[in-house]
């Protein structure tokens, strides 16, 4: 079956693509660091972050229309979260609702916390889609092991992008054993619950056992739970050149905000 890989364009030859993967795993999180803590209504400064991507995107050579859709797809669910902010928040009062025995009020101060929520999400999000849409992710793995992250979550990681697919696969196939059997026209709700519930508890011990044969077969082939790549990392003139880049343009961000 064909899935929609995260890293799909990572195979492409461009300046970004080229970089070391530990280069652009630490500018990722020095962005995303300074993101989260620029002040709020520093439009400046987010312009710049907003252009620092926009460089980045062009010099990738990564469709334009991916990057958007799979920033936009999250977007939604950092939304649901923050929408109550702004009921929550003290401040001059923009609006007031009666919603059935409660009164709600929205207020300017809200509404403010509300936008810049989104646009750090947005900006973050998308800086994260760029490091895998032009790193293959055995390197993004590799370079976390070099910069000495927890072995633990590197694994985890590992194998999480390594079956998640395989998972999907099983998923699927118990979809389409579902619908052979009616589902979709018959039986009470109860019933569907049931079934549903029947199928997460397949799938876990399906996942379960899988997970055992998986282990057994990678110890008896000598697994020592490191990451191997067949490229080997090292820093060259462009991944200072793109530092110096993301650091001037971090720190030009910072003294606008100050």
């Amino acid at each position: 079956m064909q899935h929609s890989f995260l890293d799909q364009y990572s195979d492409r030859d461009s300046l970004v693509h080229r970089l070391d993967p530990r280069t652009k795993l630490v500018a990722v999180c020095a962005f995303v660091l300074a993101v989260a803590l620029t002040p709020p209504d520093m439009w400046l400064s987010y312009c710049i972050y907003a252009g620092l991507l926009a460089a980045c995107l062009g010099g990738s050579r990564v469709p334009v229309k991916h990057v958007l859709r799979r920033s936009l797809v999250i977007v939604p669910f950092v939304a649901l979260i923050a929408v109550f902010v702004p009921f929550f928040h003290n401040g001059q009062i923009a609006g007031s609702y009666s919603l059935g025995g409660w009164q709600l009020t929205v207020t300017y101060d809200g509404l403010q916390v509300l936008r810049n929520i989104l646009v750090r999400a947005w900006l973050s999000i998308t800086a994260l889609v760029l490091l895998a849409a032009t790193t293959r992710m055995s390197e993004l793995l590799h370079a976390m092991e070099m910069l000495h992250l927890p072995r633990v979550l590197v694994m985890i990681l590992s194998f999480m992008y390594r079956y998640i697919f395989v998972l999907v696969d099983e998923v699927m196939r118990l979809k389409m054993a579902r619908a052979s059997r009616n589902f979709g026209s018959g039986g009470t709700r109860l019933w569907r619950i049931r079934v549903v519930g029947s199928m997460i508890g397949t799938l876990f011990i399906r996942s379960y056992e899988r997970a055992e044969r998986v282990y057994a077969a990678m110890v008896s082939r000598g697994f020592d739970g490191r990451s191997q790549t067949l490229r080997r990392l090292h820093l060259g003139r462009a991944d200072f050149a793109a530092a110096v880049v993301c650091a001037g343009s971090i720190a030009a961000a910072t003294l606008v905000a100050l």
